[in-house]
Parts: C-alpha cells; sequence; structure tokens
C-alpha cells in the first residue's frame, strides 16, 4: 500500500469543494448562503456518504476512503481524470488505468447533465451502461445505475432480464434488439480487447438464440434513436425526442429526452416531476 497522505487529502477535499457553486452541481444556491462553495452535506449527498464521515476526511480524522468512495466524491466534486488520479494517490490507491471506457463521468457531460432539472437526462457508456441519472431520468426509466455485472449494460440486460423489454411496445421489440446488436458490434470494434465486452459476447451467444442470430448479421452502427415511445407504469406512453451528446472518443454520450410544449407527453413529463418531486419529500 502507497502512503495515505491524511492532511493533503484532506486539504484538497475542501479546496475542490469550496470551489464549486451550488449551480456548478445543479443545486438551487438559496438565501442566507454563509458557506464558500458547496456545503460538506450537499458534497456528501452527491457523492452518497455520510456528512460526518466527509467531515472526519477534511479534518484529518477518517479512515482511508475506499477506491469506490475515492471515485464517488471524484464524480460529486466534478473533478478531471487527472485531479481524480491525484486523489487516489493522495489516498494510497494505485491510480485506475486509463482505459477507453472511463466509468469517471466526462466533467462537460455533468456540467451540462447539472443544469437539466426539468427534462429526464442520463450519461451512458457506449455499451449501454447509464453511469448518472438525473431524478426525472430514474422517474422515467427507473434507477438504471443500480446493476452490477455484466447486467450493468442495456444491451445485456435486453437479451436476459425480460423486464428490460418492459419499457418498450412491442411492436418496437425487434428494432430494439437489432438495433443493440449493431451498437455493441461498434462498441467492439472500436475497443475488441476489452475482456468484459468479449466476455458478454460470448455469454450472449450461449444465453440467447436471438442474440446469436442477429449477431451473424454483422451489423455494426450506433443507432440512438431520436424518437422513442416509452411505456410508463404510471403515465403510459409517452412519444419523446431524445437528443444526444457525445464525447469527443464516442465513450459516453448524455441523452436528454424532451417533449413538444402543450402537447400530451409534455404534461405527462410535468407529471413525472411532480411525482419525483412528492417521492423525494416522502
Amino acid at each position: 500500500m502507497e502512503h495515505f497522505d491524511q492532511a493533503a487529502m484532506a486539504d484538497f477535499l475542501r479546496r475542490r469543494r469550496e470551489a464549486l457553486q451550488p449551480q456548478d452541481v445543479g443545486l438551487p444556491k438559496g438565501a442566507r448562503r454563509r458557506a464558500t462553495g458547496l456545503r460538506r452535506e450537499e458534497v456528501a449527498v452527491l457523492a452518497g456518504m455520510s456528512t460526518d464521515y466527509l467531515a472526519r476526511l477534511e479534518q484529518q480524522r477518517g479512515p482511508r476512503p475506499s477506491e469506490q468512495l475515492l471515485a464517488a466524491l471524484a464524480r460529486a466534486l466534478r473533478l478531471s481524470l487527472d485531479e481524480r488520479d491525484h486523489l487516489f494517490r493522495l489516498a494510497g490507491h494505485g491510480v485506475p488505468t486509463r482505459v477507453r471506457r472511463e466509468e469517471h463521468v466526462s466533467p462537460g457531460l455533468m456540467r451540462v447533465l447539472d443544469r437539466l432539472e426539468d427534462t429526464p437526462a442520463q450519461v451512458i457508456s457506449d455499451l449501454a451502461e447509464t453511469l448518472v441519472q438525473n431524478r426525472l431520468a430514474t422517474a422515467l426509466l427507473g434507477d438504471e445505475t443500480r446493476y452490477t455485472g455484466m447486467a450493468r449494460s442495456g444491451f445485456y440486460r435486453w437479451f436476459t432480464d425480460p423486464r428490460a423489454r418492459g419499457r418498450y411496445a412491442r411492436a418496437d421489440h425487434a428494432h430494439q434488439s437489432r438495433t443493440h446488436v449493431a451498437g455493441l458490434r461498434a462498441a467492439m470494434s472500436r475497443g475488441g480487447d476489452d475482456p468484459r465486452l468479449v466476455a458478454m459476447v460470448d455469454d450472449l451467444r450461449r444465453r440467447s438464440e436471438e442474440f446469436r442470430e442477429l449477431w451473424e448479421l454483422h451489423e455494426v452502427a450506433v443507432q440512438i434513436a431520436r424518437r422513442k415511445t416509452l411505456l410508463h407504469p404510471e403515465v403510459g406512453a409517452l412519444h419523446l425526442d431524445c437528443q444526444v451528446l457525445f464525447t469527443e472518443n464516442q465513450a459516453q454520450a448524455l441523452l436528454v429526452f424532451t417533449a413538444t410544449p402543450g402537447s400530451e407527453d409534455h404534461e405527462k413529463l410535468q407529471l413525472l416531476n411532480v411525482l419525483a418531486h412528492g417521492r423525494i419529500s416522502a
């Protein structure tokens, strides 16, 4: 284990927290704000950790954080890859290997996502892994960040978990299947030496006859539908436009779902927003 520089890490965390403003991470500024930058409780919520533990880290009293917790802090503090690596070194951990398929969400995409409060939006990888969702995207699609292993990939779940198809009309299933396989082919073409990807394809070929047949077609394309019909258990069918913003290397994409103002679909999104607020309040 490398040296855990507790004092330097405490100072780095505090300075990065104080350098951010609420609007930088999609939070309201609020009245009578005395704190410089973000409050500890705000960073703790963004990172999914306790405020007390963050306070102890900043006061040089906390135990060495795990790699998983450091990754969550890096995302909450909107760190660049260089800053993330520095945080890992200060904590005495090895720096994560930089690969094309980074788990660390692009700070540029995060800044856009932070400003989307009234429309569903999420960041996905080129393996259809949902890396982060805003509140309304979770209300629309469910929590897609909760999965582990191969099931993190929407491509994988489509062919192995019947529940994955529940948000789409049955008439759209064949098209979705073909699109997913073509997207997986494109991902393999760009990074076929990724052992996770090779293992996923092998497992899907073994488990799904539908996947095997489509894989043999050898179709290759990144096809994110610009118009989606989604089925929601509370508000019914929604016909939404999907705007896509890719990172430069196309390893990640920000998906933004919108509806025509004044339409029935727009009203359903507003209702979802109200329902999501209610659940948070509860």
